[in-house]
Order: structure tokens, then sequence, then C-alpha cells
């Protein structure tokens, strides 16, 4: 019990130093963060705050010795206790900082120093060093930028002290010069390799005739041939007679230039951990953000590393991406990365198609102004290798066998595996910089998104597959910081979840090493009240493949809306209805009559309850009533119609009785009032024509501006082709037929119908009985022949809410199916909703999946609902643990109830019609 106690104090102490350590390198980090304090400063601020990052700061004093300058503590004295770290610039140390304690010491750790105080010493002398190189780079760019100007008048004489101050600044930069200066004059004809020898006064026997200094290391050979030669001099004296000042100062400005590269491309090419890449971004912006330089050859090499680097090797990505960004973007973009002293990640899918769509739209926005007030809620990125890190720091290596294991384990594992990562401690350079996203978010509410290496791409977009997760953010630091972090873990937990797992087995990604980035945001709206919440958000694509109009082309696009936040217009929904719009034809509606606009419009919506820090759905009725009219902001009169007397009115219309009249949702001045249509329109045009395929995006409107939330590849199948449907079909042999919301495509050789009995499910009691059913459907997605069977059942299959709606299953439980046929029995007023555009909808369509809603009530459709029920049940045979079910779940063989004939499902937009007819095998294949 002792040995087990004096562990747990050892690894607390050691914990409190680590944290000590870390404290004091961002403080020197603050302090190396001011370029306009003069040295002497700088340096009075490191001696007096080192010491809070060593064991015993009241005894730690400490000695800089900089260029033969020594800056000291108060009451400073040299002592036997000590340890130094030179500081380096270009290799050539230039001086040192020493830690000293006043008296002997001993620690628990061994002593008197510790391993993390010495690392620590080593990084701050790094840090240090490059501090001191930026310094004397941005001066020597200031010269350069002023002899450029001063140049544009002045006589060949004039420009020497410019070199001098290159030579003295940076030795490397003017053997370069040098040499560069030398091929110059070669290849232009004023000396040859014998000339040079007899000018510069350097035997013959020390070079090549074929070399003519042209690499550095020919050069130093040059120079160290003895006679006491300054190769420079000679060399640009002979520059001097044949060129004018101007031209040896733009030769001079353009090699300076190219030697600023040329440390980055070493940075970039060599793969360098991203702090050492950080740093030279920082001092490459250093040089260039207040001058014009030209733009050289070696830029765009340099750029298209930056990209691979940091966001993507999608070659795609890659050819768009080098005509709009610049190498400063990536110093930009970096401030607001959090990575690890060795990290080597990127920022992610999620993050990389938003930063690239946001680059297209601003500039495009030069030219088309209905995108120049487009904004980019405030983000923040956690690189993709961090989640490797945090795996191995909490020792939880095993975890990534986990995407090989039987599904239905995976599938019972899951919930374990969230509860561990959400009580696993983050490293503490992770810490730190989570910390730091919060001081610059403040106290907005937060939403923390998956940006996994594989997500949103053009093969696989993962739609909905990962965790995201709101964040009220309100409260003390220490309490925002843990749900912050609580929340990137539950992300990080959602890679090993079955339903990822499965959708990278179905496309071949398995064996593939997914890395997970964090995109942290924040949430667009206004507090109103205990809530928060945007106005308006939802999703949009590009291309309609759900047309409720043949006037409704494909390139029309689709809009998928709803009040508050989006989350009601990703994911299907049990109770409720989101609004559809077509942007090229917005007058043609899903619902025609007032009264099918009133029932089949929003209900709900969702908030962060600041009150209770969590979200939250609420009646929009409910909320109406709740908010004083007069506080309520100017984007809800866009949003909000009044049902009165069996028709719709205005939100200002005299008449209406704010306390009586049911709102309705329907965005009608938002469309006919505002520019929303025509901007979503230019939005997606040049989003598309950019990318060269069809994209999906989320958005969000704070009641001002409209904000980009995401841009992806949309899921579509372009191959989908109306299918041929016989004028004549034998009733004997016609199972189903449809007249609504038909797409196109043809299912054939279907011999396992999969079928949920309306009234059976409806008929199911308790909650247990009704996810059983998801589970026998998932069992059954497993047993039988891929690609050869259907799923038919009643309500919205893959919603969220009440269950009792719609079958309880994931993308995992029914990726093995051809087709998803809801049968929508009218009840009252119920009718399913649809679940076009939803991640669920776009998971279908990638698969290969084909979706119809059949309405067996509505006149002129047909459903043979007498074969469903006399058909032999095989879910006993096959399953038989679930035989109390055969009433709910039926199992068919078609063949065999069929006369031999497979079922064959014909589908055809452009005549709004589908049939499910019984035909021989390969009749249509």
């Amino acid at each position: 019990m002792v040995d087990h106690q004096n562990s747990v104090n050892k690894l607390l102490a050691s914990l409190q130093e680590r944290a000590k350590e870390l404290n004091c390198y961002y403080q020197v980090q603050e302090i190396l963060r001011d370029h306009n304090s003069s040295m002497d400063s700088i340096c009075h601020q490191l001696v007096n705050i080192i010491p809070s990052g060593w064991q015993y700061p009241d005894i730690c004093r400490v000695k800089i010795n900089l260029d033969n300058n020594n800056y000291c503590s108060l009451d400073f004295i040299e002592t036997p206790w000590y340890q130094t770290s030179e500081i380096a610039v270009d290799d050539q140390v230039i001086g040192s900082i020493t830690v000293y304690y006043t008296t002997e010491t001993q620690s628990d750790f061994g002593g008197p120093f510790l391993d993390g105080e010495t690392k620590l010493l080593q990084t701050i002398c790094d840090r240090f060093s490059h501090f001191i190189r930026h310094l004397q780079t941005r001066q020597l760019a200031k010269t350069l930028e002023s002899s450029r100007l001063d140049s544009l008048t002045a006589e060949a004489g004039e420009w020497p002290s410019v070199l001098d101050t290159i030579k003295y600044t940076d030795r490397g930069l003017y053997q370069n010069i040098v040499r560069k200066m030398l091929r110059h004059l070669f290849a232009q004809g004023v000396l040859g390799t014998e000339q040079q020898a007899e000018l510069l006064g350097i035997s013959k026997k020390c070079f090549r005739e074929d070399e003519p200094f042209s690499s550095r290391e020919s050069f130093n050979k040059y120079e160290n041939a003895g006679n006491g030669i300054d190769v420079g001099v000679r060399t640009f004296a002979i520059a001097a007679s044949h060129l004018d000042g101007n031209e040896i100062i733009e030769l001079v400005q353009k090699w300076v230039q190219e030697d600023k590269l040329n440390f980055l491309v070493q940075a970039v090419n060599i793969n360098k951990p991203l702090s050492a890449i950080a740093d030279t971004l920082r001092r490459y912006y250093d040089l260039t953000h207040d001058h014009d330089y030209p733009v050289l050859e070696s830029t765009r090499g340099i750029l298209i590393s930056l990209i691979r680097r940091f966001l993507t090797d999608d070659l795609d990505y890659v050819n768009i991406a080098k005509d709009l960004l610049g190498i400063n973007d990536f110093y930009e973009l970096l401030k607001n990365v959090i990575y690890g002293s060795e990290s080597h990640g990127k920022i992610g899918g999620k993050s990389a198609g938003l930063y690239l769509a946001t680059m297209i739209l601003k500039k495009e926005s030069q030219t088309n102004d209905l995108l120049k007030d487009i904004k980019v809620p405030k983000s923040w990125y956690i690189t993709s290798d961090i989640l490797t890190h945090f795996v191995h720091y909490s020792k939880l290596d095993d975890i990534v066998e986990q995407k090989y294991k039987p599904i239905k384990q995976v599938r019972t594992e899951y919930p374990y595996i969230r509860q561990v990562f959400k009580n696993v401690e983050f490293p503490s350079d992770i810490v730190v910089g989570l910390s730091m996203a919060l001081d610059d978010f403040g106290d907005c509410p937060l939403v923390v998104r998956s940006s996994s290496i594989l997500e949103d791409n053009l093969r696989a977009a993962f739609p909905g597959k990962y965790k995201s997760l709101f964040l009220a953010n309100k409260g003390g630091k220490r309490k925002r910081l843990k749900e912050l972090t609580e929340a990137i873990a539950e992300v990080y937990a959602s890679t090993f979840g079955p339903d990822p797992i499965e959708y990278r087995t179905d496309r071949g990604l398995l064996d593939f090493n997914e890395e997970m980035g964090i995109l942290i945001q924040e949430v667009v709206g206004n507090q109103i009240g205990n809530y928060f919440l945007p106005g308006y958000a939802g999703v949009a694509f590009s291309c309609n493949e759900f047309r409720w109009s043949p006037r409704i082309r494909r390139k029309d696009g689709l809009v998928r809306m709803v009040p508050g936040l989006g989350t009601r217009a990703v994911d299907r929904l049990s109770n409720d209805y989101p609004v559809l719009l077509s942007p090229g034809q917005p007058n043609l509606k899903v619902n025609g009559t007032p009264q099918e606009i009133f029932w089949y419009s929003p209900q709900y919506m969702d908030v962060i309850n600041l009150e209770n820090n969590c979200l939250e759905s609420i009646k929009i009725e409910d909320f109406l009533k709740e908010i004083d009219f007069h506080d309520l902001p100017p984007q809800f009169q866009h949003i909000v119609s009044y049902y009165r007397d069996d028709h719709l009115v205005d939100f200002h219309n005299p008449d209406v009785d704010y306390q009586k009249d049911p709102p309705v949702v329907t965005f009608d001045a938002l469309l006919n009032r505002t520019p929303f249509i025509k901007q979503m329109q230019a939005i997606m045009t040049v989003l598309e024509k950019t990318f060269g395929f069809p994209v999906d995006i989320e958005f969000a409107s704070d009641g001002n501006n409209f904000h980009l939330l995401q841009c992806r590849p949309q899921s579509y199948r372009p191959q989908c082709q109306p299918a041929t449907i016989p004028a004549e079909i034998a009733p004997e042999r016609l199972l189903f037929n449809a007249h609504k919301y038909v797409g196109n495509g043809v299912v054939s050789d279907i011999s396992h119908i999969v079928y949920v009995h309306p009234q059976g499910y409806s008929e199911l009691q308790t909650h247990e009985e009704l996810t059983t059913v998801g589970k026998v459907v998932s069992q059954l997605n497993s047993l039988l022949p891929k690609r050869q069977f259907v799923l038919i059942g009643p309500g919205r299959w893959g919603s969220r809410g009440d269950i009792r709606l719609g079958v309880n299953v994931d993308y995992a439980d029914i990726n093995n199916s051809s087709a998803l046929i809801e049968v929508a029995r009218q009840k009252g007023n119920y009718l399913p909703e649809l679940s076009f555009g939803t991640h669920f909808f776009q998971d279908l369509v990638e698969a290969g999946i084909r979706y119809l809603p059949l309405y067996p009530d509505e006149e002129g459709n047909q459903f043979a609902e007498n074969f469903f029920l006399e058909a032999e049940n095989e879910l006993t045979r096959l399953l038989p643990e679930y035989s109390s079910l055969q009433g709910v779940v039926k199992v068919i063989d078609v063949p065999r109830n069929a006369e031999g004939m497979m079922l064959n499902i014909l589908m055809n937009s452009d005549i709004n019609k589908a049939v499910g007819m019984f035909d021989f095998p390969d009749v249509h294949k």
C-alpha cells in the first residue's frame, strides 16, 4: 500500500513539473512573438521568466550570453550546479543560456536537474535562435527593399553597401549570391572559364574546365584556394564593369528571394515536423509580407508541397488549390492549428474541403457581388495524427485492431470504447493548444466535428459516419476545457464504431490507416432568451437526385432547410419535416395546398440550451409564444408565416393573432424578398464548375450573413438511367407500382424480400421489441445474398427519434441490400418524412441502394398485400432465436413463392413511375 501511494505521489509530482515546464515555455513563446522590442528587453524578460519552469524556482538563476553581452537574473551568482545550452544561428554559435541553482539539490527523479528541464532549456534556445534569425532576415529584407527602391536612380558604384550588409549578416547567403553571379556572367558570355581564373587569380588546377563555380562546394574550393583572394569582391568588380547598378540590384533581389525559398523547400520536402515548418513559414512571412517580391518558378513546387503536407494528396484537389492559395496562406492557417511537437498530420478531409471552397468563393466574389458577404465561422483544427498520439499516450494501442473484428462484436464493444475514450487524459501539449483555442473563441457555443483523412472525398464521403457534438461553452475555463476534451474524445471513439468500419469495408478502405482530424467551429447564430440558434440552417446539393415534378432538372439542385440548427436537416426525423426546395425551380413546391404546407412544415427546431448546457429540440410554436414578439430577431420574419382561415398569411399581416394562429415555417419571405435563391444558385454553380463534380454544402445564417459550414463531393450516381417500363403488365405479375417521388434505375433478379409488416410493427409494445426488429434486419443483412434482397417496411427507416415510426437501423444494418422501399400507409394526416438529402439518403445513393416510397392508399396505386401475407416465412429457419417476431418480420424467398420468377424493380423519373414485377431471371440484365 505504501509503495502504491509513493508511486501515485511520484506520478502527481511528475505531472505538476510537466505543467510548470509547459507554462514556462508558452510564456517564452509570448515574449518571442514581440518583434518590436529591443534585444536587451527580450533578454531581460527571458531571464526573469525561465526559472518558473524549473523544479526549484526560488534558488534558480539564469544567464544569457549573446554576442559577448551577458544578461543575468537578479542576485545572480555562478555555482557548480548548472546546465547550459547553445544559441546557434545558421550553424554558428552566437551565445548560450545557462541555468544555475544557488545551492546543491537532489530531486526525487535524480538531479539536480530533471530530464524535462534539460529538454525545455534546449527548446527555449532553439526558439530563441529562430527569433534572432527572424530579426536578422527582417532587417536584411528592409535593407534590400530600400536598396531596390534607391536603385531606380542609382549609379553602378552605389550598390556595394547592399552586398556588405548581406556579407556580414548572412555568410551563406553571400556565398550563394557570388556563386550565382559567376554563373550569370558565364552564361551571358561575359567571361569564359580561363578568364575567370586569370581575373580572380586562381590556379587552373583548382577546377575543371566544365565547372564554372556551379555549386557551393566548388565555390568554397575556389575561395579557400589561397592567395587571400576575396572571390566575391573580384566577381562583383567584373559584374560592375558589364552591368549597371539597377541590373545588379535586381539580380541580387531575385537571388535573395530564391534563398528564402530554399529553407522552406528543405523544411517541407524532408518531412520535418509541423513545428519546424511553422517556424520556417513564420520566417518566410516576416521576409515577404511587407514587400512586393516577384513570384519565382520554384514557388509553385513549394506551394504544392504545402498543399499535400497540410491539406490532401488528392491530385484533383491539388490542381485546383495551387491556383488559389499562396505560401503565406499556410502561415495564417497554422495560427489556428493544434499539433504535437513531432506532429506530421493534416487537417483532414472536412477541414480541407471547407478551406478550399472558401478560397474559391473568395476569388469569385471579386467579380460576383452575390458571393461577397459569404462568411465562414471561426475555426480551429487538430491535426489528424493526434488520434494516434492520443491512443498511444493512453496505452490503448490494441484498439486499432477493432476494425478487423466481426461487425457484431464491434457493435457490442463500441459503447465501452466510447466510455473509455471520454475518461482518458489528453497529452498536455494538446491541452495547452485547446486552452489557447478556447481563449480565442471566448464563451460562444462550439461544435466539435470530425475531419478524417478519408472523409469528404469523391470516392467516399463518409456522410454522418462520425460524431459531431455541440457545446454551450459556458462556465469556468476548467469546466469548458473538460467538456471540450470529452467531446473530442467521443469523436475519436466514433472512428471505431460499427457504421464507419462497415462503410470502409464496403469500399476496400479497411486496411488504410484512418487518421482523424478535428474541426472546432464557432456555432453560427444569436442568443434568444436561454437559447442559442441560427435563424435557419440546412444542406444544399448542386445535383437534384429527388425530383417531385417532371419540370425539375438535376441541375436545378436541392435545398433541405430548417429553422434553428441544421441537425434536423442532415438527419432523418421521425417526428418532423424539413422544407425542401429546388433553387432552379423555387416555385415548384413539394406540397401544393396551404393545408399540406401546414401539415408537413417543420414543427420543432434544435437549439443549444445555454442554461442546461445541452442540445435540445423545442416546439417552434411554443418558442414563438415564449419569446416576446419584439425580441425576435428579424430573420424569423423571413421564415414564419401564419395559418389563418385555411390560408397562409404573412408575418406582418395585421390580422394575425400571434397567440392563437399557428405559425408555419415556409421561408416564403426569405425566398421572395431576399437574394437567398440567387445567392444559393451562384454558390452551387461556382463550386460545381471549379471542382468538376456535383457538390453538397452545409450552411447557416445568423440573420445577417450566410455562413458556409462544409463543402464536399455529392454522393450521386450519374449512370442511373430511366428504366423502360412495359405498357402492359399482367396483374398476377405486378407486386406494386408507384407514381410519386420516383428516381431512375433498375434492380433485377431479386431473390429475397425482407418485409416488416406495418400492422405487426405498430402493435409492438416495448422499446426493446422495436429495437429487436432492427437487430433482426441487421443479421439478415449478413445472411442473405448480397445485392439480391430488398427491404420493405413501414415509415422512416434509419430515422432519429420515435422508432415507432420507422425501423431502427444504421448504414451497417442495410448495406448489403439492393433497395429500400418505405410503405406509407395513410393514418390521419401522417405521412413518412422523405429521406432525400439526409446522410441516410446519401448512404443509399453511394452504395447503389435504390430508394422508393410507396403510397398504397392513394388512388391509382397498387400494392399486392396478399402476396406478403400468404408467402412462406423463412425467418425461423434463418434465425430461430427470433421466431417470436414471425408476425412482424417476414423473409420471403421470391422464386419459391412466385413460380420460379424473380422480382425486378423498374424506376423512371421522367414519367414519375415505378413498378415491382415478377419475371424470369436475366430478362432485364
